[in-house]
């Protein structure tokens, strides 16, 4: 099964049938939210249509795989080069809407494919933070970490939303010091989108910072009220 070019559309006239990750999305994608009890929260803050950005926080390796199985359409994720460079892995998110980014420098190629797909209407999903934030031995709620500003820049370039997600209980599935997965109950919960028209002062720089920190903002006020669940 040849895997389409990254950055390849979902859907619409001329996209390919991605028959596994629909297959994975439809069965295995299913089971896991099932596994984890997982609750949507807030659905009604996603655009029905049109590009957006998914910004999500980040303290576990489920985090990226169950807002994959749960975003309300197919999503294109980021992920970091180094995964793309695994034989298995690297053979699996080519056919799974996944499309690398360079850390450390500023991936254009990259940009330009996010900037793409929001431009034809499609979402694609980021961690802003970059990397796991990891919390205590019993599996302790981390701290949010410093945010990249890659996720403003895209939906500035692409002129979309980015609807912050909070995903709640991850960081209780595999806590450190634990042998063996747990099934916690999960929350993902999302918040009311940021618009690049909310920030109509100061130059491109200072958009960005304010943009970011409004998303991270929103992250982190979703994911207290998904805890108080």
């Amino acid at each position: 099964m040849s895997a389409p070019p990254l950055g390849t559309r979902a859907s619409g006239p001329g996209a390919p049938a991605w028959r596994l990750a629909r297959l994975l999305r439809a069965t295995i994608g299913k089971l896991a939210l099932a596994l984890y009890r997982t609750r949507i929260q807030g659905e009604a803050h996603v655009p029905a249509h049109g590009g957006y950005v998914l910004a999500g926080n980040h303290v576990s390796y489920l985090d990226p795989a169950l807002l994959w199985c749960a975003a309300p359409e197919p999503t294109h994720f980021i992920a970091k080069q180094e995964l793309f460079d695994t034989p298995v892995l690297g053979w699996a998110f080519r056919r799974l809407w996944a499309f690398p980014i360079s850390r450390g420098e500023a991936d254009r190629e990259a940009i330009q494919r996010a900037t793409a797909l929001l431009k034809a209407g499609e979402p694609v999903g980021i961690f802003p933070e970059g990397t796991r934030q990891v919390g205590g031995a019993e599996g302790a709620l981390p701290a949010m970490g410093e945010a990249h500003q890659g996720v403003s820049f895209i939906a500035m370039r692409a002129d979309v939303p980015i609807v912050p997600v909070a995903i709640a209980g991850t960081e209780r599935a595999l806590p450190r010091g634990a042998v063996l997965p747990r099934f916690p109950r999960v929350t993902i919960r999302y918040g009311e989108p940021v618009r690049v028209t909310d920030f109509p002062q100061g130059g491109r720089k200072e958009k960005m910072q304010a943009m970011t920190a409004e998303v991270m903002r929103r992250i982190a006020c979703e994911r207290e009220l998904a805890e108080k669940e």
